[in-house]
């Protein structure tokens, strides 16, 4: 009888022909990668297969089921609202409004987040500048139980632990397939128990879905595998040219976001708007699948689900529970976005703009690239802030951005770097 590894093994070299897979190979896959017996070689392989021959809409359900089954999971009961971006845009730190939002409806919001693959930080690179985010299964049921929702790392136990392995041999290379991420988000989600999810797509030049119809094309596969897994979902398909922030590393992004929360003045208004957008539209597809006295008492009071987010955000009632999450996870509630301003890197470097013109593009690759130069993720207090956006008038001498970085040598090595990769362009 063969071995669920040669199988494996024999699997991996089908589909680096572009052959396709069943379950029983899929799985074998999964569990040898899961159980961390493939090895980097191997596993990096199969990564690549996916990349270059791509899976059909069966595999990717098989990998998706595979994923989630050689790992645990997590049950709750009722709705389980979850918002996911596919990423590629820094400074565009959404979930950290989103979460207490829709959590101080009192929807329950179990939020599985990744640290940083493709960008300088993930959502659990910046939550952990708030509180810990590596926590045990019975922790995490005690955690929502008490806030209605978290903020952790998905990878602090055995959640889809396969794809914890591809994406840590993805990094080096820093590419992600549409599939990959597909079956990296949904299967985090089935895990995690969700039933309720919105996935927003953002698409541009320098991200990783380059054109709308692309971005149709991976919002088709998220819908076809919601309705494979019993889960309600939206999509989002937006063009997305810069940051919806300023703020570039987990600091800094951290910073912004407590910002929005705290209804600040120097607040990032695209930043905000876009979280309303996401926030609104997933308390309205949590509340369509309330009962009908629920519905009719939350639309006397709002007209939309953006309007009732827009009531909680406003009130203040988004940033006390953001304090209450906080607090369950063992950091500080009385965190301000003034007293982050004290931890940001103390090595910084103003970039000045070169001539008079106008900001024409903010190529966000290169801004991921200097950022990560500058140490981020791993330095929370590296990063860059944009002083400047696209259509802003600037004269020489103006500052463009500022770079922060815990080391000298992190912050020289970063300035040299801009020659090879410009972040703005001027025109």
């Amino acid at each position: 009888m063969i071995d669920e590894k040669q199988i494996a093994l024999e699997a991996i070299q089908k589909k680096l022909v572009g052959k396709k897979l069943t379950y029983l190979e899929i799985f074998a896959i999964m569990d040898e990668i899961a159980h961390n017996r493939m090895g980097d070689i191997l596993t990096t392989y199969f990564a690549a297969s996916g990349y270059a021959k791509g899976f059909s809409s069966e595999e990717l359900y098989f990998l998706t089921k595979a994923m989630v089954e050689t790992g645990e999971k997590l049950h709750f009961r009722g709705i389980i609202a979850d918002k996911h971006s596919i990423g590629g845009v820094p400074g565009t730190r959404t979930t950290l409004i989103v979460v207490p939002i829709v959590a101080s409806a009192g929807f329950t919001i179990p939020k599985s987040s990744s640290r940083a693959i493709t960008t300088p930080d993930g959502t659990a690179d910046d939550m952990e500048v708030l509180a810990k985010v590596e926590f045990s299964e019975q922790e995490i049921y005690q955690i929502v139980k008490k806030a209605h929702g978290c903020i952790v790392w998905g990878g602090s136990f055995h959640i889809a632990p396969a794809d914890d392995v591809l994406i840590h041999v993805e990094q080096p290379l820093e590419f992600e397939s549409y599939d990959k991420i597909i079956v990296s988000i949904m299967a985090k989600k089935i895990a995690f128990g969700s039933n309720h999810v919105i996935i927003d797509i953002p698409y541009g030049p320098t991200l990783k879905v380059h054109k709308k119809e692309e971005g149709e094309t991976v919002a088709e596969k998220f819908t076809y595998m919601a309705k494979k897994f019993d889960i309600k979902i939206g999509t989002y398909i937006h063009e997305m040219q810069q940051p919806a922030g300023r703020g570039i590393g987990p600091i800094l992004e951290c910073r912004e976001s407590l910002r929005v929360l705290e209804q600040a003045v120097d607040r990032p208004i695209d930043l905000e708007k876009h979280a309303l957008k996401l926030s609104g539209m997933l308390l309205d597809l949590c509340l369509a699948s309330c009962p009908t006295r629920i519905q009719e008492k939350a639309k006397k009071k709002f007209a939309s689900g953006h309007e009732w987010a827009t009531h909680l955000l406003s009130s203040g009632k988004a940033l006390e529970k953001m304090k209450e999450i906080i607090a369950v996870q063992g950091g500080d509630p009385a965190i301000t976005s003034n007293k982050l301003d004290l931890q940001v890197g103390q090595h910084n470097k103003h970039i000045l703009s070169p001539k008079h013109g106008n900001i024409h593009e903010i190529n966000s690759k290169n801004l991921t690239s200097i950022a990560k130069i500058l140490g981020a993720p791993r330095q929370k207090g590296s990063g860059i802030y944009l002083q400047r956006k696209i259509a802003d008038t600037v004269h020489k001498g103006d500052i463009l951005y500022t770079l922060y970085s815990e080391t000298l040598y992190n912050l020289k090595e970063a300035e040299e770097s801009l020659q090879n990769f410009p972040i703005m362009e001027i025109r």
